[in-house]
């Protein structure tokens, strides 16, 4: 989600029991009585405490515990752990973006957790992976995201629905008047650009030969991003974006446009299928088109989890309250509740879940996407590129110019904050 700026869920396949799933880690009956009359402290996520009220019951009841559930906004927990955390008001566990795990990690904030395979080996592959650093586990996945596209069946049917992002440019340029518009996004942020750069050979990070980020090998401005950019910018120079929707505030103008329908098609995510639903639009929920090369625009994977804080008092059992919340069970439960796309494999072919067009549209999605780089360094990369892309939409600079002084703010930065390492 763009909110957390960011957020390759290879969603799916194998079963686990249900019975397994709702074990994690054993623990003796002396675990149990020492856990007596112990309060656990859960943040949740703003409007999400309603997933897991039933599993929280079921959880004081068996371990004789009390469990305090706070709602706050994901992305701005551990920003607040920070401060929290050492005065002893913090959670015992948390949810947030995984593409913060590597600076939590990095910073102390996080308890290692010792989950036995055979649950880690419920979750897709990608994420786990995001709750990965230097090989331990940091958390369990609660939820997935990926930008997916929205569109307006009022005003487009699904059968004349562009395919590629060429032909939505086409579309566009028959559509858009200044106050009625065709395709839609937020590419003036590398969030949402990145669809476009990368299905042309750009990347955020390289890979060392074990799979890890190399983050002295920037692709932002290779010679694929360079071209992605610049289809970027037709979008913008001939009037087809509106002016507003560049700058903090693009994200509020998209949404206005696309739910007053006046916009036929956006790039936005799962996030905003009840806030639509709710504006009464009559949407449709697809992934996103192809580009001129025949490759699917890409887009970043973005995984919740939950995790376990550093400064607990109780991490035995605030581990054991991570494992049980996130179960298959209770991530179903929780889907139910939030309609948040769970992260567990045998959920990807639940019908319950899979008659939601939105979750079809994530879990295909995932089939082009990979994951929001978790290592502290990506830290540096968000705002130089964003301000590179809105120059670019701004016209105040082509293409490789921005793109180039972004890369080399990106390094400059990455050199001074991260090369004690």
């Amino acid at each position: 989600m763009k909110m957390v700026k960011k957020c390759s869920v290879l969603m799916l396949c194998s079963a686990v029991s249900l019975s397994l799933a709702a074990c994690g880690p054993k623990e003796s009956s002396s675990a149990k009585s020492s856990s007596k009359g112990s309060e656990l402290v859960v943040w949740e996520d703003k409007e999400k405490s309603i997933g897991i009220k039933d599993a929280v019951a079921a959880f004081e009841k068996e371990h004789d515990v009390k469990v305090k559930v706070v709602e706050k906004p994901y992305v701005q927990q551990i920003e607040d752990l920070r401060m929290d955390g050492p005065a002893g008001t913090g959670p015992d566990v948390l949810t947030m973006p995984g593409d913060q795990i590597g600076t939590a990690v990095t910073e102390g904030l996080l308890k290692e957790l010792h989950v036995e395979k055979d649950v880690q080996s419920l979750y897709t592959d990608a994420s786990i992976q995001s709750q990965m650093v230097d090989q331990k586990l940091y958390g369990l996945p609660k939820a997935v995201e990926t930008t997916v596209l929205f569109y307006n069946k009022d005003l487009i049917s699904e059968k004349k629905l562009p395919q590629t992002l060429e032909e939505w440019y086409d579309y566009s340029k028959k559509t858009a008047d200044g106050s009625k518009f065709g395709f839609l996004a937020l590419f003036d942020q590398i969030y949402y650009a990145e669809s476009v750069m990368s299905g042309y050979g750009g990347y955020i990070f390289g890979k060392n030969q074990d799979g890890s980020y190399n983050p002295s090998d920037i692709g932002i401005n290779n010679e694929g991003a360079v071209k992605g950019a610049a289809l970027i910018q037709k979008f913008y120079k001939e009037g087809l974006f509106p002016a507003g929707i560049i700058g903090e505030q693009g994200i509020n103008v998209l949404e206005s446009l696309f739910t007053e329908g006046k916009a036929a098609a956006i790039i936005s995510g799962p996030w905003n299928v009840e806030a639509f639903s709710k504006a009464g639009i009559n949407y449709g929920i697809t992934k996103l088109p192809k580009l001129e090369n025949g490759k699917n625009m890409s887009s970043f994977i973005g995984v919740k989890s939950y995790n376990v804080s550093a400064f607990s008092k109780n991490t035995e059992l605030a581990q054991e309250l991570a494992v049980f919340l996130a179960n298959e069970k209770n991530s179903k439960t929780r889907y139910e509740q939030t309609k948040e796309v769970p992260a567990v494999k045998s959920l990807a072919n639940d019908q319950a879940i899979m008659k939601s067009e939105a979750a079809r549209a994530v879990t295909e999605q995932s089939r082009f996407s990979e994951l929001t780089p978790n290592i502290p360094e990506m830290n540096e990369i968000w705002t130089p590129a964003d301000s590179a892309l809105q120059t670019i939409a701004t016209g105040k600079a082509d293409p490789k110019q921005a793109l180039d002084q972004a890369a080399e703010t990106a390094k400059g930065q990455i050199k001074a904050k991260h090369s004690g390492k």
